[in-house]
């Protein structure tokens, strides 16, 4: 039904204004008593218990960063099967992100290009959703700085976004690898990176709890760059790697030349990055070891795109434009891998 039906009309309208559109119709549906209890027990979602990194998961399937930036729909994602949920990008305070249009569809590659730059309500606003979010539902939240912070003064914001949220959510996200913030992949850098990872590593390991922190990487990294990532991310244990953000690459799109020049510069996501980020995968669990904890992010449009992965040796999947592209059917086949 969502493929045949509730996708082209959705898809009539621009791809912002679909994701507003359904958006308030799941709010409508969370605010009604008993709207999540009911869709819960309509989808039966699957309980695939997966633990990892000392968290309980309710299975492998999870909604990645971006989707759900501002923590507004948590006890949606809950009820229909996804496993966990992962909000933000959040900076210390609220932004509007880049002009619009920022977002664009690429039906004949099921991919997606955006340039949304990070547009979220800002630390305070999403503490204080967090404060009611589902106490038996794993939430990570994807940390990232504000715009205007020179990349001299990012540290700061990591930090203030990283102890806000740290009560709060589950698990942490280091986001350093949007192509969509100016010269924020420069903080990829090793010396840059060094820094970001070190600060934050030490907060975190002052915490009386010591809650999960991962990285999440491009895809666009070289395996030399990869490399000395990993080993970083080794020397300051690290918790976990996210393969992988966004792509600035165009290559192999059946999209014409004309419309990828229209749209101009943004992150490419979905099927086309899928290759690469599986093989990031394999390579961050040849580096770091088997038992090192990776979740698989980037062009999982079907269960042969969640096999790969998971062979890689993915411990969790998470979804964006698949989802998009393919509505919730998508979660279950990815669990029956």
């Amino acid at each position: 039904m969502y493929t045949s039906v509730i996708r082209p009309l959705l898809f009539k309208f621009n791809p912002e204004n679909a994701h507003w559109l359904t958006f308030q119709a799941l709010k409508l549906l969370q605010s009604i008593p008993f709207g999540p209890a009911t869709l819960l027990s309509f989808m039966q979602p699957v309980e695939d218990p997966v633990n990892l990194m000392g968290l309980t998961f309710r299975n492998r399937v999870g909604v990645a960063a971006g989707l759900d930036k501002n923590a507004e729909l948590l006890p949606i994602w809950k009820s229909l099967g996804f496993g966990f949920a992962e909000i933000g990008t959040v900076t210390p305070l609220g932004q509007p992100g880049n002009p619009r249009p920022r977002l664009f569809r690429l039906p004949d590659d099921k991919a997606l290009i955006n340039r949304m730059g990070f547009n979220n309500d800002g630390l305070d606003i999403i503490q204080e959703r967090l404060k009611n979010r589902p106490k038996d539902y794993i939430v990570g939240g994807n940390l990232g700085k504000n715009t205007a912070t020179p990349n001299e003064q990012a540290l700061k914001d990591y930090l203030r976004v990283f102890s806000g949220l740290y009560n709060l959510v589950d698990y942490l996200v280091i986001n350093v690898s949007c192509p969509n913030i100016s010269d924020l992949d420069k903080l990829q850098d090793r010396k840059e990176l060094d820094t970001i990872l070190k600060a934050i590593m030490e907060r975190r390991n002052q915490m009386v709890i010591q809650k999960p922190v991962l990285l999440k990487v491009s895809p666009d990294l070289n395996d030399h760059q990869l490399m000395d990532t990993l080993q970083l991310v080794a020397d300051h244990r690290v918790d976990g790697i996210i393969a992988t953000n966004t792509s600035i690459g165009r290559v192999g799109l059946s999209a014409t030349k004309k419309r990828i020049n229209q749209i101009g510069n943004g992150g490419l996501s979905g099927l086309p990055i899928s290759e690469r980020s599986t093989q990031i995968i394999a390579l961050v669990k040849k580096e770091l070891g088997n038992d090192y904890p990776v979740i698989g992010s980037g062009g999982i449009v079907n269960e042969a795109q969640a096999k790969a992965k998971l062979d890689s040796g993915a411990d969790l999947l998470q979804l964006y434009t698949g989802f998009i592209y393919q509505g919730i059917s998508l979660i279950k086949h990815c669990l029956q891998v």
